[in-house]
């Protein structure tokens, strides 16, 4: 059944196109869950087309199974094929019935735990309510976006004056933008920058090395680095892959020697430029720490709201799952 489900949800993907977001995508799930097991549940209508999806991974250790979020995946959550023209009484209906057959499917697992993030777009009461009726918690969370991404002249006036706007124009005359960093160049780069933390890096690098390609090869994101004019060093390194609806911040890494508040704002004051003829939105995808946040605010970006779903279904894991949600 999982091989069948995931083999429709593929011809479903390569239908439908960008109607489905980039973390739900078949090939995205493939790339960031290889060598783990992933599937999808999926919701009928009467006629047997599909009128909904949830991708997941799933995981499992001393015989309890799981779903988490996948490695640098934000978001996952439902995808809702919902017919135009309906009245707001039929699409709450239509979305109810998706959830309820996407829930009883979660039910069919024989589940310890789930725990999943629906993106910002699907942070409505309509979504999260029969998951609550279902016994599911919810807690929300923030990240910041653009939406639409500001021209230069509006960015520029958006961003806090003495913490970002002053540290990128100090910068912009003695650095220079980089958009062919190769994979190769960013993996080591990455895996150094978390070195120089002291700290291990939870990606491999074959992981990191391998999504890069999958997506720069389909023209599904980028490479912005920032060199060092004179002799060309790379002072920092952003990966971020996008769709037409959004553009997604997802590996950052600097060189610790030199400024890098510094670096980090430039950045994204690159990365944000390039990406306005590109994609409509940027989600930085934020943090619940208030330092993260408040670096993410100064840029003048949005707060945005985004559920996330979970259950705890074995009572003996419930002290473990607190101290998991309240971290």
């Amino acid at each position: 059944m999982a091989v069948a489900n995931k083999e429709t949800y593929k011809k479903l993907c390569e239908t439908e196109g960008e109607r489905i977001p980039l973390f739900l995508q078949h090939w995205w799930m493939e790339a960031v869950c290889c060598g783990k097991q992933w599937d999808v549940a999926l919701a009928y209508n009467k006629d047997g087309s599909i009128a909904g999806a949830l991708p997941y991974l799933i995981s499992s250790k001393f015989g309890l199974r799981y779903i988490l979020q996948p490695q640098l995946t934000q978001y996952n959550g439902p995808w809702y094929n919902c017919p135009d023209g309906l009245s707001v009484r039929k699409r709450l209906l239509f979305q109810y019935d998706v959830d309820r057959q996407l829930i009883d499917s979660l039910e069919k697992l024989k589940l310890a735990f789930f725990s999943q993030n629906f993106a910002p777009s699907l942070s409505n009461v309509q979504t999260w309510l029969p998951y609550y009726w279902a016994g599911y918690s919810q807690t929300t969370r923030y990240s910041y976006r653009f939406d639409p991404i500001p021209e230069k002249e509006t960015f520029l006036k958006l961003m806090s004056k003495r913490d970002r706007r002053r540290k990128i124009e100090a910068f912009l005359d003695s650095v220079s933008e980089d958009y062919a960093v190769s994979p190769d160049e960013f993996t080591t780069f990455y895996l150094n920058y978390w070195m120089s933390l002291g700290k291990r890096c939870v990606l491999t690098g074959d992981f990191v090395k391998r999504l890069c390609e999958t997506v720069l090869e389909r023209g599904s994101g980028m490479i912005v680095g920032l060199r060092q004019r004179g002799n060309d060093q790379l002072l920092g390194a952003k990966f971020v892959v996008y769709d037409s609806s959004c553009a997604y911040s997802l590996m950052s890494a600097f060189l610790r020697t030199h400024d890098y508040i510094g670096i980090s704002s430039c950045l994204v004051w690159f990365a944000v430029c390039k990406l306005a003829n590109i994609s409509r939105a940027y989600d930085f995808e934020g943090s619940m720490d208030k330092g993260i946040e408040y670096f993410y605010r100064s840029f003048g970006a949005t707060p945005v709201p985004y559920h996330h779903v979970w259950k705890c279904f074995n009572p003996m894991l419930k002290p473990f799952v607190a101290h998991f949600i309240a971290n």
